[in-house]
């Protein structure tokens, strides 16, 4: 796009932002458009344009048919995440609130549901995973399920084969490795590991947007992790999700937000316990 916008490119980007903010609830400035225009360059490229504003246009006429929307939100919104990210999150988890999950319930052997609510390619979903398996180990007596959620439909097929690239990995320990991955035997994908299949097994994913009026997603969940993406919501958008989001919660439950966002998230049935994680308190 030229340094100097013409009226038609602005009219087009900001018509495109709207879109986006309507159907993802991410609001993007008007700064964004270097990221708008690299992200959708692959796209830009497919269809045969040669200027991203002309795509644009083509893309919110209709021109393009709804499967090109869905891969252009795909790519503006997807962002990739990390095993064991923001670690403290995970440590409190396993050593403060899961012994407290479990003594608030009476089955002989109660199921705890843990829910990754933005998972991009399932690292989240599968620390939630390695997390409950390891209190196991340590002879805490429960069943467990995690799923994982995301706008988008190729990061939710790239989550369900678990399958990651050994630099991907690096932050989890090595025992942990050595217990929840398996390296490749082939000499083409030396450079790939994959969660074992016990993990596997008890991690679902499904593509779900945050948007949306109603979740696919059942009630009594008992923690779920929501983490840098609501930095991106306008403030009406935000508040939709969170109450959307501990509808879903256990009475008791938890919420882990990122560390900008602990401060902006506010809820009726929801007590903030520490700066990032907030209670259901009814």
């Amino acid at each position: 796009m030229p340094a100097t916008q013409t009226a038609y490119v602005q009219d087009v980007l900001a018509r495109f932002r709207a879109q986006i903010l309507k159907l993802t609830g991410i609001s993007l400035s008007a700064s964004k458009t270097s990221m708008i225009e690299q992200r959708l360059r692959s796209r830009v490229i497919e269809n045969k344009f040669t200027k991203t504003e002309d795509y644009l246009a083509a893309l919110l006429s209709d021109r393009l048919g709804p499967q090109e929307m869905e891969m252009a939100v795909d790519m503006i919104t997807t962002n990739t995440t990390s095993f064991f990210r923001e670690k403290q999150h995970f440590d409190y988890l396993s050593d403060v609130l899961l012994a407290q999950l479990l003594s608030n319930r009476r089955e002989a052997v109660p199921r705890l549901k843990l829910w990754s609510a933005a998972s991009s390619e399932g690292a989240e979903a599968f620390t939630l995973a390695i997390v409950l398996a390891e209190a196991q180990r340590r002879g805490m007596r429960f069943d467990w399920a995690v799923l994982g959620t995301d706008i988008s439909g190729r990061m939710v097929a790239k989550a369900r084969r678990g399958i990651y690239h050994a630099d991907q990995i690096q932050q989890i320990e090595p025992a942990l490795r050595h217990r929840y991955t398996m390296a490749s035997n082939s000499a083409e994908h030396g450079n790939l590991v994959r969660m074992v299949p016990e993990l596997r097994a008890k991690v679902h994913f499904k593509q779900m947007n945050l948007m949306d009026a109603n979740y696919p997603v059942d009630d009594g969940v008992d923690v779920i992790f929501l983490r840098n993406v609501l930095i991106y919501f306008e403030t009406e958008a935000r508040q939709k999700v969170v109450q959307n989001l501990q509808r879903h919660l256990r009475p008791g439950g938890y919420l882990f937000v990122g560390h900008s966002e602990g401060m902006s998230v506010q809820c009726a049935g929801l007590e903030q316990i520490k700066s990032t994680i907030l209670r259901k308190t009814s």
